[in-house]
């Protein structure tokens, strides 16, 4: 989705700290700089094993699901027996690069998914029933995105991407170049649909190119944009103890940035200004990412709904495990599918592209083989329920 600056290589950023990695070394903060978020991760060593209740047991796959700006935008009620009532978390949205709350609402269409899927691992069938209160296509609200009924079956069928819950994640890295993305692989992540949304793929070194200009320039203009661009760096958490402190957002981990954060090497104050070594070292590792696709996916959905959106969601993450089921890299590149004003030249061309018989292209993506990160941070179960 729209995570900018948190696919910022280590490699490239490395430039920026000079010798301040030595440095930290002689001074004896070695330990220090080699801290990982142990609570911030946590959630991923629990579900499932951390819980019984089968709501909770499969809400605590849920929360692992993507989601922009790793917000983690859900509120939980789990007041009425056997039943779920999901519902945003509205201080959570991100009003300058997603003003309709489209990104955010397929979030949650990806994290109703994964909690069918955990429910379905332990004999339960969920029934959905979407904004049973109503909505507004312009804003989310605080009315309920759905309730979600859980009930025994013992005819549930598992489902084969499940396995790869706890293995998911964004990429943000570069790919190898070397390394063509195959065609069958392709066919076989996009037949994983479920859900009604139309999913296309290429991986024509023609039309690659061709996309990795477009996203590449749509990266470009939402850093270049000060209000898009300071929306990301509002939410960095730069070193453990900030993402201890707050595990969503943006996060940079390990011993580089927590080196770069103590000598400030690294503050969202320098990230911002152009022409600083910060600044052109992240713009330059985030568009060498969108540089090295390998091959494209993208979902359209013939009218833009919120249901289609929750539709896209759910279609959204069973994407993003099928790839990584055939040991692929993924990567969103929401920023040409934003809807504000400066983008809007870039979303129509990429829509006259992949939609031209009209719809809205709900979620595009960059796949290639590249080397795994550590997964995002995570609030606990126990903090998003409400009731």
């Amino acid at each position: 989705m729209n995570e900018v600056l948190n696919s910022m290589s280590r490699r490239k950023f490395i430039a920026i700290a000079g010798g301040g990695v030595v440095v930290a070394a002689g001074l004896g903060i070695g330990a220090n700089a080699m801290r990982t978020p142990t609570s911030a991760l946590k959630p991923w060593q629990q579900a499932g094993s951390g819980y019984q209740e089968p709501r909770k047991r499969a809400l605590s796959y849920a929360i692992l699901a993507p989601n922009p700006h790793n917000r983690q935008p859900w509120k939980i009620d789990l007041s009425s027996p056997n039943t779920v009532v999901l519902s945003v978390d509205t201080d959570r949205l991100l009003p300058h690069t997603d003003p309709f709350n489209r990104q955010i609402t397929i979030g949650l269409g990806c994290f109703l998914e994964v909690m069918a899927m955990a429910a379905a691992e332990n004999g339960y069938k969920v029934d959905f029933e979407l904004f049973p209160e109503g909505h507004n296509d312009k804003a989310l609200d605080k009315r309920p995105v759905a309730i979600c009924n859980f009930q025994a079956d013992e005819n549930v069928t598992p489902d084969l991407l499940f396995a790869h819950v706890l293995k998911r994640q964004s990429l943000k890295e570069p790919y190898d170049l070397s390394r063509l993305v195959e065609a069958e692989k392709l066919t076989a992540i996009a037949n994983v649909g479920k859900h009604s949304t139309g999913i296309g793929t290429n991986n024509d070194k023609a039309a690659v190119e061709k996309m990795r200009k477009i996203t590449t320039d749509a990266m470009r203009l939402e850093i270049e944009t000060p209000r898009t661009y300071q929306e990301s760096i509002d939410l960095f958490r730069i070193g453990t103890a900030e993402i201890e402190a707050n595990p969503d957002g943006i996060d940079f981990s390990g011993p580089l940035f927590e080196t770069l954060g103590l000598f400030g090497l690294m503050s969202r104050e320098g990230v911002k200004e152009k022409g600083s070594a910060q600044y052109e070292q992240g713009v330059a590792a985030v568009l060498e990412n969108t540089k090295t696709a390998m091959a494209h996916i993208w979902q359209v959905t013939q009218t833009n709904t919120r249901f289609d959106q929750i539709a896209t969601g759910r279609d959204w993450v069973r994407i993003n495990l099928a790839a990584t089921a055939q040991g692929l890299g993924i990567q969103p590149l929401s920023q040409v599918l934003q809807e504000y004003i400066e983008m809007e030249g870039h979303y129509k061309q990429v829509h006259d592209l992949l939609a031209p018989d009209g719809g809205t292209v709900q979620m595009l993506a960059r796949l290639g083989y590249g080397e795994r990160v550590a997964q995002s941070p995570r609030w606990p179960l126990e903090a998003k329920i409400i009731g």
